[in-house]
């Protein structure tokens, strides 16, 4: 399985940080499997900011889930990020990941990861 990241670099503040994974080799819809989104800054761990799973029900990281939206299409094996009103707090490697054994904590497949800096 792999997955890819792809995206803006830069974003503006306020603006809508969108992000696409592209999954190949498996599939998005495979039973019990869960693709998560996470995330790390620059001096800090790793984040997780949520999650959709093979049956479409998300799941949100609640420090922001008032920001965020995961959503998928399946006719491209894709799931997607959007996280709204970004600050510079959210400039961070965002990574794709597939959750190990349909779980949010571990991971078996990662993506690249890409920069995304937030400035103006």
């Amino acid at each position: 399985v792999q997955l890819r990241e792809s995206g803006p670099g830069l974003v503006r503040p306020s603006q809508t940080l969108s992000l696409t994974c592209t999954v190949s080799g498996g599939s998005i819809t495979t039973a019990r499997s869960i693709w998560s989104w996470i995330r790390q800054s620059p001096g800090k761990g790793l984040e997780w900011m949520g999650a959709i799973t093979y049956s479409a029900t998300t799941y949100y990281n609640p420090s922001l889930k008032s920001r965020t939206s995961i959503s998928r299409d399946t006719s491209k094996n894709q799931f997607t990020l959007q996280l709204n009103s970004v600050t510079s707090e959210d400039t961070a490697v965002y990574y794709c990941v597939r959750g190990a054994d349909g779980g949010l904590s571990r991971y078996d497949y990662w993506g690249q990861g890409t920069q995304v800096t937030v400035s103006s």
